[in-house]
């Protein structure tokens, strides 16, 4: 991903992943001198699923596609940020592809050599349990946005939720929720808050919409040991219903012995 600037204040630049500043301050990702711009104007987040623009308290006007940014927005590929009086571009930037050495079919199955990186996997994950989320995963690995609004980075069509109804995003340990001003709150386990800390396990209830805060790697050793706890055992037949049987046995072998006597005089 990077920012370019058609209009030539700054050279393209390559964002990387986590939090890049952008402002005035010589120590920010990117470094603009244009006029009314801030020392910590805007921050823009990479994650694995992709990238937020945030204007944290104190940040210049900012804008999206020509709409103010408030708080936070996603950014999607070819957006236009208005940065003050600066405009830039939001890019994806695709990886490079070598060609196909000579005989190779592209495509093919043939093994370069190369490591396969493996998708990190969030540490958090919002499973959606009613209404229109039911069913559905939300991986949480930076800032996330619900709201009813499309640019959200979860976005509910659900006329009870509000076009940017709440703010979750990664700590230490857990998720934070913020209410954005909602117009029928934000839950935590029945209680409603303006800000609070999810755990695994933990509801988070949008008026009707509610989700389970889920740990991956926690809940797959939470399946794994009540599998072993639930597999069935063969149960073992008691000693004294074994033995209860040996006389009966003993018994029919008996009979069975003089009927064979009585037939064979007969």
């Amino acid at each position: 991903m990077k920012l370019v600037f058609p209009n030539g204040e700054h050279g393209q630049v390559l964002l990387s992943a986590g939090v890049n500043k952008i402002g005035s301050a010589p120590e920010g990702a990117v470094v603009l001198a244009g006029e009314g711009v801030q020392a910590l104007h805007c921050e823009i987040h990479v994650t694995g699923t992709g990238a937020n623009l945030q204007v944290p308290h104190g940040g210049g006007p900012v804008s999206v596609n020509g709409k103010p940014v408030v708080d936070i927005m996603a950014l999607r590929g070819g957006d236009q940020i208005g940065i003050g009086d600066i405009l830039a571009k939001f890019a994806i930037v695709e990886p490079a592809r070598s060609a196909p050495a000579p005989g190779v079919v592209q495509g093919s199955d043939e093994d370069t050599g190369a490591t396969r990186v493996r998708m990190a996997v969030p540490k958090y994950v919002l499973r959606g349990v009613s209404g229109a989320v039911f069913g559905k995963v939300f991986p949480v690995a930076g800032p996330v946005v619900i709201g009813r609004a499309p640019e959200c980075d979860i976005s509910v069509q659900a006329e009870e939720i509000s076009r940017r109804h709440a703010l979750v995003k990664p700590t230490g340990d857990g998720l934070s929720v913020e209410d954005l001003g909602s117009s029928n709150g934000t839950y935590v386990n029945a209680k409603r808050v303006q800000q609070a800390f999810l755990n695994a396990g933990d509801e988070l209830r949008l008026d009707a919409v509610r989700f389970i805060v889920v740990a991956p790697g926690m809940e797959m050793a939470q399946q794994t040991s009540r599998m072993q706890s639930t597999d069935p055992v063969p149960p073992r037949e008691p000693a004294s219903s074994v033995s209860k049987w040996v006389p009966i046995m003993l018994t029919a072998a008996a009979i069975l012995v003089i009927v064979a006597l009585v037939l064979g005089r007969g």
